[in-house]
């Protein structure tokens, strides 16, 4: 038995980090060091697909990066222990599997195309067209898989600090279709993006940062006037604390009734989780205002300890109300009961966070502050004054309308 069928067997027998044979470049590979036996015409189209696969995924000169990335975000006992830190209550089994998988795949990732041609039952029957195929590189291996010498202390703190299986590859997350599925192309927005409005960044950080931390915590609610920076607080936020394990799920109002599913997935993970609601609103008392109402506060499927929910909102008490809903001449016994049933939501928020239009002079302020983070040489009073009728065109100052301003200076 040559060396490169001895790698083929122990890919075969991977246990703990079986998952990554469900990735599309390693099970290629596998397929290709399991044709070795084959005949010419197996083999040829096996490498040819293998090959074509990693060059469509930027891999051919760097093959060991893409075999050990795939161990990297693979979820499984040992990944999900390391990432809260509890690897150690693992059986000695189960860690020295985990270390046998390791080297098989460092050894799996060293193998060049030369090692892999040279190991092929048939290579002499088609010597002048093993030749002509192209080559791939190994490279270097992802994360700490490079430094794996038989300990696991270095692959563990990888994954205390990145998290584990799909939440170390993404920061963001959709709840669409009954699962949790990843946002390939999420806002790079960060704190230091914003101009004005620091005293409501600062709140909503504080809050965040005593989640991180372990204390005492509260849903939020970011609510006032359109474009002024609601949503984007919350994306830099989860920007700010990625390293720290801080990972977001949006769900849609309509889906809340999804909620008690949503978090039985993500209960036990050890990364924290903030909940995103966006634009909340509701015409009346359905079923999804009922459905958050309990997730707040009362229901049986408690909110677990590492998730919060935060929410945004154009209205501060939420559910959109009548003045009809006021009146003594409704059909109804308890008018004020009912009234006080639509108001309650907005209570159940631990934190209320209110953004408002900026005035003339802070609009400039902001208009100024991106201008000059954009390197744009106009005057200041050139600028306020395009932005004051930027804004009368618009309807109004913001943010928003500070931002589309200033972008339409590149136009």
């Amino acid at each position: 038995m040559n060396r490169v069928q001895a790698i083929q067997l122990q890919l075969a027998s991977l246990s703990v980090f079986r998952g990554i044979l469900r990735r599309s470049v390693v099970r290629a590979f596998y397929n290709l060091l399991s044709a070795l036996d084959s005949q010419p015409q197996e083999f040829l189209s096996l490498y040819g697909e293998f090959f074509s696969l990693i060059s469509e995924r930027g891999c051919a000169h760097r093959l060991a990066y893409a075999l050990t990335e795939a161990a990297l975000f693979d979820d499984n006992c040992f990944t999900r222990a390391a990432a809260g830190g509890t690897q150690d209550s693992l059986s000695a089994e189960v860690l020295q599997a985990v270390r046998r998988d390791c080297k098989a795949i460092l050894d799996a990732s060293s193998l060049t195309a030369d090692d892999v041609l040279g190991a092929y039952a048939y290579r002499d029957q088609i010597e002048t067209l093993c030749d002509s195929l192209p080559r791939w590189n190994c490279g270097e291996c992802a994360g700490s898989f490079g430094m794996f010498d038989g300990s696991l202390d270095r692959v563990a703190q990888w994954y205390r600090k990145n998290g584990c299986g799909m939440f170390a590859r993404y920061k963001a997350f959709v709840w669409r279709d009954g699962d949790i599925q990843p946002v390939l192309h999420y806002d790079s927005i960060d704190m230091d993006d914003f101009t004005g409005y620091e005293r409501q960044r600062d709140k909503v950080l504080a809050n965040t940062q005593a989640f991180i931390d372990g204390k005492s915590c509260n849903n939020c609610l970011l609510y006032g006037d359109m474009g002024t920076g609601k949503s984007s607080t919350v994306k830099a936020i989860v920007n700010h604390f990625r390293k720290d394990g801080l990972r977001i799920v949006e769900i849609p109002k309509e889906r809340l009734i999804d909620f008690p599913v949503l978090v039985d997935k993500i209960a036990a993970l050890p990364m924290k989780f903030i909940v995103f609601i966006d634009d909340l609103s509701f015409q009346h008392q359905d079923q999804s205002y009922t459905a958050l109402k309990a997730v707040l506060e009362g229901g049986v499927a408690a909110r677990p300890k590492n998730t919060l929910i935060y929410a945004t909102s154009n209205r501060r008490h939420i559910v959109k109300e009548r003045l009809s809903d006021r009146s003594y001449e409704v059909d109804d016994v308890n008018t004020r009961d009912n009234m006080q049933e639509s108001l309650s939501l907005s209570d159940r928020f631990g934190l209320s966070v209110c953004y408002t239009i900026p005035n003339k002079e802070q609009f400039a302020e902001i208009v100024c502050a991106m201008a000059e983070q954009k390197g744009l040489p106009i005057p200041k009073d050139e600028l306020c004054a395009g932005a004051e009728r930027f804004a009368l065109s618009r309807g109004g100052r913001s943010p928003r309308c500070a931002k589309q301003y200033v972008e339409s200076l590149f136009c």
